[in-house]
């Protein structure tokens, strides 16, 4: 048994949750991939835990300036909460801007990974928090924090980016940004494909390898699922549940007021692959 803790002594809120996916090197030898919420791309030996290489996935991190050797961070002391009992008033500590935000540059929504091209597809996003820590104190109906924020934006013109990550090498390989954030799953087809979904509702297909565009149809509503795919009675389907919520519009602080106008709404999409292939 073994365990890797990407973010020891945690004052921002990233514990890492996510999904570790195994996979083969060219080597042969087994490892497994995982974006953590604190915004660095871990690699791992999967048979005993070793850290053997780790990376930023998103452009803005400003928590730590990078990984040891054994994948710790290397944490930027001025870039954590201050202590509430050490202010004036000891009841809020210093505010600090971090990035990622505490939603993460991933958070709970899978990625996935293609062993024809050898990448990982990760629904990434750009954002970062004003955050401070407060006595924790409690009050019905309210979170139990011991710390306020608010989300912020990094670039005025993109939030989510779906992003082909070489693991290898630890290049964006290619990636495809969006105004709101992703907060759906990924899903990868041997056919050479890779399906997400947007808060605005639309249902995409690109190529694995280059990622173009080649199919993008609008459900109505926001997708915070993973699309699936199967075969039933020979024809390949591809399915997903829609409806916007969650976390972002309940937490988001100005992301929330940034994507406010989306549809909620629930619904089920099924769509079925031609025989033509397209």
């Amino acid at each position: 048994m073994w365990h890797f803790q990407g973010t020891p002594n945690d004052g921002w809120d990233y514990d890492g949750v996510n999904e570790f996916v195994t996979f083969k090197a060219k080597d042969g030898k087994l490892l497994g991939g995982k974006a953590d919420r604190n915004g660095f791309f871990y690699v791992l030996d999967a048979t005993t835990g070793k850290f053997q290489k780790g990376f930023p996935f998103v452009k803005k991190i400003t928590w730590a300036t990078g990984l040891n050797a054994d994948g710790s961070p290397k944490f930027d002391p001025s870039n954590r909460p201050g202590d509430p009992a050490k202010s004036a008033d000891g009841k809020k500590g210093t505010t600090v801007f971090a990035a990622p935000s505490f939603l993460g540059g991933k958070n709970q929504m899978p990625m996935a990974y293609s062993p024809d091209t050898g990448y990982f597809y990760v629904p990434a996003n750009e954002w970062g928090m004003d955050i401070w820590n407060e006595p924790v104190s409690y009050k019905k109906g309210a979170a139990y924090l011991g710390a306020g924020f608010t989300i912020k934006t990094i670039d005025d013109n993109y939030i989510g980016a779906m992003r082909a990550i070489d693991p290898a090498t630890g290049k964006i390989v290619w990636e495809v940004k969006n105004n709101a954030p992703l907060w759906g799953g990924v899903l990868t087809t041997k056919g050479g494909l890779v399906f997400w979904g947007t808060p605005e509702g639309y249902l995409k297909a690109a190529d694995a390898k280059t990622g173009k565009e080649v199919w993008s149809f609008n459900v109505g509503t926001g997708i915070v699922a993973p699309p699936i795919s199967w075969e039933q009675d020979g024809e390949q389907y591809i399915g997903v549940a829609a409806g916007w919520g969650g976390a972002v519009p309940l937490w988001g602080g100005d992301v929330a007021k940034k994507v406010s106008f989306l549809n909620q709404g629930g619904s089920m999409w099924v769509f079925k692959l031609h025989k033509s292939g397209k």
